[in-house]
């Protein structure tokens, strides 16, 4: 398994053959709350960097989440779609939203790493 890398926006990536998986992290899911409905983007739309392509909802708020890098949607997790709990549950596994096919593989390189990521959000307590 690759490297996670992560955004200011509380997205991770990971690389994944021909794409990147894209989900929210745990501390993105824990300050939601219970994740009650995911919309997700059309699978062959083209995102740039920082633009919002998914909602998701929860008890307390929808929030939008964003593409930490540009590319093409090619995949969307169906099952959020029966089970947005999963979100919740697995938020770097089986909670993914979407996979992309980058426009530049550079960009996630310039994301942060785990350590700079966790020194991030400590930072904004």
């Amino acid at each position: 398994m690759s490297e996670m890398r992560f955004s200011k926006d509380h997205e991770w990536i990971r690389t994944d053959g021909d794409g990147a998986t894209i989900g929210i992290t745990d501390h993105a899911q824990n300050a939601l709350g219970d994740v009650v409905f995911v919309d997700l983007p059309e699978v062959g739309r083209v995102v740039a960097a920082g633009e919002a392509c998914a909602v998701v909802e929860s008890v307390k708020a929808a929030s939008d989440v964003y593409a930490p890098i540009a590319g093409k949607i090619i995949e969307v997790n169906a099952a959020l779609s029966d089970d947005p709990g999963l979100v919740n549950r697995e938020p770097t596994q089986g909670g993914w939203f979407f996979r992309i096919e980058p426009a530049d593989a550079g960009e996630i390189a310039a994301l942060m790493d785990e350590g700079a990521y966790h020194s991030f959000v400590d930072s904004l307590a």
